[in-house]
């Protein structure tokens, strides 16, 4: 018989139908061993003998396909889940990877009536006085939204991506409890703890808000406008900002050819080694020159014009590098080209994934082995899916957890060098990429980039020189008044002092204990007034026999804790 536990609190409530959903689903799948990690399997009432995500592969690629399944039953808010999680090979197996990366955002059409009633709502006016044209039929149907091609009043083509109704909604419901069940494992798992199961959440909530607001979207989509203006081989459609609000992005209607149909692109006389370049110019720059990514290049975001120019769509999903992180990565790759595996170890201490120097010399060690595998082939005869892949291995067998920001990066990579061999089978990624790679990178670190660092690091001293005084006065003020405070809590010490005060605390009750039992022994030879012999004998008893039970506590306390 299983004992229940008490429901977390996002069980309860307004939450526990949805959420019972879930745990039901989860052990349709066989999925018990994931519930009770997450909080729920008391409230599925599953039989509490979780199964492991995976002594062996098969088993793990089995439960990997009952997860995918799981997830499509659920959803919107969960299929943009596993769509996330299937971007972190760092952190998840690779069965799970490959297998989550199938989850397609699809799901029936909305009836025209609300899709229109949603366009009344946002744009406030009637759909007869804003188009000529209003396909009924969606051009896309996706868990947030779908996707109708028109024609406005003015004769400008445009295509609208009009919200779902009640998806906000439902979507902020499902963040509740995905954010309870992350607080409940962090709590109760050493998996979810190691990995900040909640900022993951979090970071995955932060997203999909993004997503569910088109006005950002557009926004997206007029940066990239703007950084490619000198770029005659991208087309960035125009956002229709009239038309546009939170739930709806109405944009310029680009025509192309999908860019993944060799077939049509031959029939058209394009050259595919011409669109594979671009498209690899046009990631390159985007990553290390902007800064600034289209972190979801499947096919369908991708359409070629007749000239094998690019058009790029959908920015609901972007990312950003900061110009340490481009820094740090330009080294790294001029650290694989050198072959050297400690500038590489190095650069991922950089990247804040490595903090224990113990792991140090391993991690050198994975990496020399990552680097001798491949020998001594030229850089651009490697495939940049396969390294990345293995550094993501590397990273998942030591518990690293890289930044979003550089997985979705790798990820961008690795798809691209796909669909750069599925348009030129004999396309090697980093032989067009090293160069552009190389001209950034001289870009970055040229005589004039160099010496405007160096004055504004000079000009940034001289005002750090001139607070000095200032500051050192107050200071020496506050010293002087007997006010100054000095904070110092470095990464750690909270536990350190806590052992310290346990150990303090035990020698302090040791040295009152065994002056109890020396004071006892005195009073028992020295002293004897009149009348004191049984009073004293059972005062003097019962106080030695105290002092052995918490003697006895205090051994057994350092026993349990193995001496601390």
């Amino acid at each position: 018989m299983t004992m229940l536990l008490p429901l977390p609190w996002f069980a309860r409530g307004d939450l526990r139908q949805r959420t019972q959903q879930i745990a039901s689903v989860f052990a349709r799948h066989g999925l018990s061993w994931m519930s009770f990690q997450l909080g729920l399997g008391d409230l599925a009432g599953l039989d509490r003998a979780p199964r492991s995500p995976g002594a062996t592969s098969p088993v793990r690629q089995k439960q990997a396909e009952h997860l995918r399944l799981a997830l499509e039953e659920l959803g919107g808010t969960f299929i943009k889940l596993g769509q996330a999680i299937s971007t972190r090979p760092d952190i998840i197996p690779p069965e799970y990877a490959a297998e989550l990366e199938k989850l397609q955002d699809s799901a029936p059409p909305v009836p025209l009536p609300d899709i229109l009633q949603v366009v009344r709502e946002e744009l406030h006016q009637s759909p007869e006085d804003i188009f000529a044209q209003f396909d009924p039929e969606p051009t896309a149907s996706a868990s947030i939204g779908q996707v109708h091609s028109c024609r406005l009043r003015s004769g400008a083509e445009i295509v609208m991506k009009i919200q779902r109704p009640g998806i906000a909604e439902q979507i902020e419901q499902d963040l509740l409890i995905l954010g309870g069940m992350a607080e409940w494992a962090q709590a109760h798992t050493g998996f979810a703890r190691e990995y900040r199961l909640v900022s993951l959440v979090e970071e995955f909530a932060h997203t999909i808000h993004g997503e569910l607001d088109y006005r950002a979207e557009g926004r997206n989509a007029d940066r990239f406008r703007v950084n490619f203006i000198n770029e005659p081989a991208l087309t960035i459609p125009r956002v229709y900002w009239r038309y546009t609000t939170s739930r709806v992005l109405t944009m310029e209607r680009v025509h192309g050819i999908k860019i993944s149909d060799t077939a049509e692109l031959d029939r058209a006389g394009i050259n595919r080694t011409r669109v594979a370049e671009n498209s690899v110019r046009m990631m390159v720059r985007e990553a290390f020159e902007f800064g600034f990514f289209h972190a979801d290049a499947h096919p369908g975001n991708f359409f070629v014009r007749p000239d094998a120019g690019i058009v790029l769509l959908d920015f609901g999903m972007v990312s950003q590098l900061t110009p340490q992180l481009q820094d740090t990565l330009l080294a790294m790759g001029l650290a694989l080209v050198q072959r050297d595996a400690l500038r590489m170890t190095e650069d991922l201490y950089a990247l804040g994934v490595a903090t224990d120097p113990a792991l140090r010399p391993v991690l050198q060690r994975d990496i020399e082995h990552l680097l001798a595998r491949f020998g001594s082939a030229a850089l651009r005869d490697l495939a940049a899916a396969q390294m990345l892949n293995e550094l993501l291995g590397i990273a998942f067998r030591r518990h690293l957890q890289l930044p979003s920001e550089v997985v979705m990066l790798f990820r961008v990579i690795i798809q691209s060098e796909g669909l750069g061999l599925v348009l030129d089978p004999n396309f090697v990624l980093l032989s067009y990429a090293g160069p552009f790679l190389l001209s950034i990178w001289q870009q970055r670190h040229s005589p004039e980039i160099m010496t405007a660092q160096l004055a504004r690091g000079t000009l940034e001293a001289a005002q750090i020189t001139l607070q000095l005084p200032r500051q050192l006065s107050h200071v020496l003020d506050q010293a002087e008044r007997g006010t100054l405070q000095v904070n110092i809590s470095p990464e750690g010490m909270r536990d350190i002092m806590q052992q310290m005060h346990r150990m303090v605390n035990r020698v302090a009750l040791s040295v009152v204990l065994a002056g109890t039992i020396m004071g006892l022994g005195l009073i028992t030879v020295a002293y004897h007034p009149a009348q004191w012999e049984r009073p004293g004998g059972i005062i003097i008893i019962v106080t030695f026999l105290a002092s052995l039970a918490f003697g006895g506590l205090l051994m057994w306390s350092i026993f349990r804790t193995g001496g601390e």
